[in-house]
């Protein structure tokens, strides 16, 4: 028999830029952890493997993606076998604080010129270290692609053009020390539950 899908929607969610922490009972816990491992699995397929019923499951599931604990369905695939050979981390630092009225003036911005380019980014944030005040991480088919993205972000108006540096994978490169995985992740819950003590967690069946 063919595999039944789960019936909820294996889409892209938008996060709410407000982030509250959510407690978490065991069994919510081991379901993200399963959903984190393997997501193609059907409602009754996950049911069995956290020992609940398919109808709770489906109830958490709906709950978990309207609490924004679930974003985003999806699979990491080989990129190299998609043609990507290149994975950069860019960071760059800002002319000056950005004024809180300019704030969104300035994610706009970004977001306008970025969706006017071809290029792969997997993550953009702010941050510190390094002395640079943002990192983007991209995947790129070949190093002149790479370039001509440097060079478009260097032309951002907020940014020091001479302050975006970038640290280069060879996604083809004969050594590896871990592909990207979300596995760990999915085990860090399940010890957090095995040891009671997890941020999140929550009394409850």
């Amino acid at each position: 028999m063919k595999k039944k899908y789960s019936q909820h929607k294996r889409q892209g969610i938008i996060r709410d830029p407000k982030v509250e922490r959510k407690d978490l009972k065991d069994t919510e816990m081991a379901l993200v952890s399963e959903l984190i491992k393997n997501s193609r699995r059907s409602d009754r397929e996950l049911a069995r493997a956290i020992g609940v019923s398919q109808p709770t499951v489906s109830r958490m599931i709906r709950k978990l993606e309207k609490e924004g604990i679930i974003n985003e369905y999806t699979m990491i695939p080989d990129f190299r076998k998609l043609g990507y050979n290149l994975c950069a981390f860019i960071f760059f630092r800002l002319k000056a604080p950005i004024a809180p009225e300019r704030i969104k003036w300035a994610r706009e911005a970004t977001a306008e010129r970025l969706s006017q380019t071809p290029f792969v980014i997997l993550l953009l944030e702010r941050g510190i270290g390094l002395d640079r005040e943002a990192v983007m991480i991209c995947l790129y088919k070949d190093y002149a692609s790479y370039t001509e993205h440097r060079n478009i972000i260097r032309e951002f108006p907020f940014l020091v053009p001479s302050d975006v540096d970038s640290f280069l994978i060879d996604l083809n490169d004969e050594v590896h020390y871990r592909y990207l995985t979300f596995a760990s992740v999915a085990k860090d819950l399940l010890r957090s539950i095995d040891k009671g003590n997890s941020p999140t967690r929550k009394e409850g069946p």
